[in-house]
């Protein structure tokens, strides 16, 4: 076969080396300055698209061109999740070792759909999954020496779909679809909606459970729905609690729901995403009360265990509802280790087939921290939230709209919505700080998620001042 002499595109190993230690150089460069951006963007709707051609180039640019493009056009319309002035919505930490951990992973690029297909992510999946049992006290029925395990996804969002589509198998499958009745509370996160809207099911077959003053699921009135829905004829079959909901981080009680659950054979869903981090401290195991009766559980390293998105770790106590309801073997898949029954074949855990080795940043992080650093942070974050929670309390500004749960502060000024919303829309415009707003018992309110890879006590001091400053009609730095 006569060999091609024409040119090259591809990238040689001399480039990638010298264009790779640039960008490691400059991801460096821009964590250490993140604090010099203003935290949310203030790009206007269009504005980064009409900066770029409209039309891809015809030749090769240099990468020193798209890397001045990277922070000329890009990075101005980010907003800065990694800045320890975001206190918004939940984190997307990230930290040296994740970052270095997706570097190794995009270097390898393989693709886990089978352990055929690549041995060592399926078997480093399965012991990092065991570590965070481990790391976070989690019933040793989640760990994969006996019928459960866990499995990586992308997100909590993921997590709940592939659950709910293990519960109807378990239930019945297609064939009995139209009876089946999940709840969930008027406060989960609406990627529980949006599950059993993917999955098929009618907008009714989902009951939304009241809640407690404090936003926790009221067991008493999920178990008058369940045995509602039961003398009508229906199956109770999914029930999703939620510890640390996305508005206020409050806690389902999970050993409640458990209870009625169990007198219905309903399968438990347990939502941690945010929280279940904690239980990398011991003193705040109080998240996993309940769970060692949960038939599955999901927690995302990509919030608040400093791993970059995306990461989530869903475990099962039973995988065969599981891998029955999503296993499909097509000929070219077919291998002989699979069928031997010695290995996982982690495709058959989630919905798509392809699969990113996101075990590999995850394993990074904890290497890098062991459990006393994760901890470490992990507290330090609590301890802010209580100290802010103290200046709350001393406050003839603001008051405290819901009870602090781990590291999420919710407040509200005293003069009432209008004036709430004025504070809120000062500090999100002047750059030196990012929240983000929730409804309490109808009210207006301020939440403060203190969780940021980085931050520290003066940027929650610099916060307290430009929330008072606001709140006394100030005008603010911009950043």
């Amino acid at each position: 076969m006569k060999h091609h002499d024409g040119p090259s595109f591809h990238m040689s190993s001399a480039e990638l080396r010298e264009h790779g230690h640039r960008m490691v150089d400059w991801i460096a460069d821009y964590l250490d300055g993140v604090s010099d951006h203003p935290v949310r963007s203030r790009s206007e709707p269009g504005e980064v698209r009409a900066a770029l051609p409209e039309s891809p180039p015809d030749h090769p640019e240099p990468f020193a061109a798209v890397l001045a493009d990277l922070e000329r056009i890009i990075v101005p319309g980010l907003t800065h999740w990694q800045s320890p002035d975001f206190f918004a919505y939940f984190p997307a930490n990230s930290s040296g070792p994740s970052i270095l951990g997706e570097l190794a992973s995009a270097g390898l690029g393989i693709q886990g759909m089978l352990w055929a297909t690549s041995p060592a992510a399926t078997e480093l999946e399965t012991l990092v999954c065991d570590w965070v049992v481990d790391l976070l006290g989690l019933p040793r029925r989640f760990h994969s020496d006996g019928p459960g395990g866990g499995v990586i996804a992308d997100s909590a969002s993921s997590a709940v779909l592939t659950a709910l589509v293990a519960a109807r198998h378990r239930a019945g499958g297609a064939a009995v679809a139209a009876d089946l009745v999940g709840y969930t509370s008027t406060e989960a996160h609406s990627s529980v909606q949006k599950a059993f809207a993917v999955a098929g099911f009618a907008p009714d077959q989902l009951r939304l459970v009241d809640v407690d003053p404090v936003g926790a699921m009221d067991a008493d009135h999920l178990t008058a729905l369940l045995a509602a829905d039961a003398a009508a004829g229906r199956t109770p079959f999914f029930v999703c609690a939620t510890v640390g909901t996305t508005s206020t981080m409050a806690v389902d009680p999970v050993a409640g729901i458990a209870t009625a659950c169990s007198q219905h054979g309903a399968w438990l869903h347990v939502d941690a995403a945010m929280a279940g981090s904690a239980g990398v401290a011991p003193e705040l195991r109080w998240v996993n009360d309940g769970v060692d009766r949960a038939d599955s559980w999901c927690f995302d390293p990509h919030k608040w265990l400093f791993t970059n998105f995306d990461c989530d770790c869903l475990f099962v106590a039973d995988r065969a509802p599981l891998v029955e309801a999503l296993s499909i073997v097509p000929e070219y898949l077919r291998n002989a280790a699979s069928e031997s029954g010695e290995v996982i074949d982690y495709r058959d855990w989630q919905i798509p087939l392809g699969r990113r080795f996101r075990a590999l940043k995850l394993w990074f992080v904890i290497r890098h921290y062991g459990a006393e650093g994760l901890a470490h942070h992990v507290r330090r974050h609590v301890e802010l939230a209580e100290t802010f929670e103290g200046w709350l309390a001393a406050s003839d500004r603001f008051v405290l709209a819901a009870p602090r749960h781990l590291n999420l502060v919710c407040l509200r000024a005293v003069d009432g919505d209008d004036a709430t919303q004025v504070v809120l829309d000062a500090v999100n415009e002047s750059g030196q700080a990012y929240l983000t707003h929730t409804r309490v018992g109808g009210e207006l309110v301020i939440r403060v998620s203190i969780g940021q890879t980085t931050t520290e006590l003066d940027n929650v001091e610099r916060l307290w001042g430009l929330l008072h400053d606001a709140a006394e009609g100030r005008a603010l730095p911009r950043r």
